[in-house]
């Protein structure tokens, strides 16, 4: 019984050694990276429950930025895995952001509803640095165009607000980590739209070509409102009111010709 025995473990042996070669000399060059996108969101909360909800509850992120003095950057999920932080999104055609990006949470209250109206939460100068020194690595290593270091309220403008009119996307992008328009070209446009508003069909056209999901209706409906202010607290945080005015006409070409 014992000799039957060692000779099946040979026999067994000699089958899985005579297997299938794996030859690995002829790698396609037929591929990309997995990440094209950055997310960036403010929690909501306070450390420690923003802590407890990325790490126990039903959303993650890839790196969590807390508010004490040093702007401490947590690691919770592995850049290779898909964290659960974009939700229901769009970015340049690309749909469901969560297996296309990194998600960055920032620890910011995001705002508060009072009676004089709604206050909103500024980041801390090492949440900032922080942010810029972690943007930096991640997009040298994963070679992330500036245009798709976006904001929650970017890729899902119906239901989302972070991170929020204070986010230093201006700072960010003379980084290099992000867009920002020419305050000259700016203004020369303005002057033109200011004498002829265009339509809102070419909004909607160029919201879209900036990366923006959004109706082509020709209709300023609710959706377009809301694209319309995503865009707006981004890139003109002073008033982002969902109208579609001469300055955000400006700044949206200016963008679009970079």
């Amino acid at each position: 019984m014992k000799f039957l025995y060692t000779a099946f473990a040979f026999l067994l042996l000699t089958a899985c050694a005579s297997g299938p070669r794996l030859d690995t000399s002829h790698p396609s060059v037929n591929h990309d990276n997995r990440v094209q996108f950055v997310v960036v969101h403010y929690t909501s909360t306070n450390l420690e429950r923003s802590l407890a909800l990325l790490t126990h509850g039903q959303v993650s992120s890839h790196y969590l930025i807390g508010d004490d003095a040093s702007g401490t950057i947590y690691k919770l999920v592995d850049e290779s895995q898909r964290a659960w932080h974009a939700g229901e999104s769009e970015w340049m055609g690309r749909t469901w952001l969560n297996s296309s990006s990194i998600g960055i949470e920032i620890v910011n209250p995001g705002f508060s509803d009072t009676p004089t109206g709604r206050v909103w939460y500024p980041y801390s100068e090492a949440q900032v640095k922080s942010l810029i020194v972690l943007l930096k690595d991640i997009s040298k290593r994963n070679g992330i165009d500036a245009k798709n270091i976006i904001g929650h309220s970017d890729i899902a403008p119906l239901r989302k607000l972070d991170p929020g009119p204070l986010f230093p996307w201006k700072r960010l992008a003379a980084e290099g980590l992000g867009v920002w328009p020419d305050a000259q070209a700016v203004a020369r446009f303005q002057v033109q739209y200011a004498a002829q508003l265009p339509s809102i069909t070419w909004f909607q056209e160029e919201l879209a070509r900036l990366g923006y999901q959004t109706p082509q209706t020709g209709e300023l409906d609710v959706a377009t409102r809301h694209v319309i202010a995503a865009f707006q607290m981004r890139f003109r945080p002073s008033l982002f009111d969902g109208t579609p005015d001469a300055e955000s006409a400006a700044i949206l070409r200016t963008l679009n010709q970079r």
